[in-house]
């Protein structure tokens, strides 16, 4: 998987298709998210939204199976992310998380050099070179934008970086596996207005590229990216998707009253 140039015109997509089938997602006897199907075209940026508590992040975390690592999490239905089977017993996991990468609300770079924040998870994948490594360093943080910003400080802690730089790291650490998914959990509401119009700009750039799954609560921020948007609500079952179709029919034309009143902030 290549990285789009930022100046450059995006190539025919080869992201893959994301499928989700009957997927249901239970905490103990709580269930989160209830019987999901829904299907996001390759190099497609797919928005999730609705109101807290409604299954959205447990739904994205399912996608990459970071839901293994939650005590009593019991996780049924059906993933597919291009030929891959997500839930398959043989499923390498460590590969999958590697393919459909995963950026938080948050911004978490390790506390060590910004350098080190790219070259540790790629000698964690088997990568030995120092100069392919330094390479792919360099040309991930001139893909984010952020090249500039550090070329001289990528020695320093990664966390004397401003939020938004901080974010942009953590995406090139994602970036640098040439995973072909991006899951991305509310990745700009942590930062203040300026940073996150940088980051939005970067992942509208990032389309087609790859297949990008974003939760937000930011309606505007879902109708200027998305080409699909998909509405969770939470119901008597579970979290439950309510709607879902192209962003522009979605935000114009809604087909169920709910989503009509959440897109009128009457409820949620």
């Amino acid at each position: 998987m290549i990285i789009c140039p930022m100046n450059e015109t995006p190539p025919t997509p080869s992201a893959p298709d994301l499928a989700v089938e009957q997927l249901s997602i239970r905490y103990g006897k709580h269930t989160a998210v209830h019987e999901v199907t829904w299907h996001v075209e390759p190099g497609q940026i797919a928005a999730v939204i609705g109101p807290s508590g409604c299954g959205k992040s447990s739904f994205l975390t399912s996608l990459n199976r970071l839901t293994d690592l939650v005590p009593r999490c019991e996780v049924t239905g059906h993933i597919r992310v291009g030929e891959l089977d997500v839930r398959a017993p043989q499923t390498d996991v460590i590969h999958l998380r590697r393919q459909v990468g995963m950026i938080f609300q948050r911004p978490n770079p390790f506390p060590t050099s910004v350098f080190h924040n790219l070259a540790l998870p790629l000698r964690e994948h088997g990568m030995r070179d120092k100069r392919e490594i330094e390479s792919l360093a360099e040309s991930t943080l001139r893909d984010v934008g952020l090249w500039e910003e550090v070329k001289d400080r990528l020695h320093r802690s990664a966390l004397l970086l401003s939020g938004g730089q901080q974010q942009r790291l953590c995406l090139a650490r994602a970036l640098v596996l040439r995973p072909a998914v991006l899951l991305l959990d509310e990745p700009c509401s942590a930062l203040d207005p300026l940073s996150a119009g940088v980051v939005e700009e970067l992942i509208g750039r990032l389309k087609r590229c790859y297949t990008i799954v974003i939760v937000t609560h930011n309606l505007a921020q879902a109708q200027r990216l998305a080409d699909q948007v998909a509405l969770f609500w939470t119901t008597e079952q579970g979290g439950q998707l309510i709607e879902q179709g192209p962003a522009e029919s979605l935000f114009a034309a809604p087909q169920h009253e709910l989503t009509a009143a959440y897109l009128a902030g009457r409820v949620g």
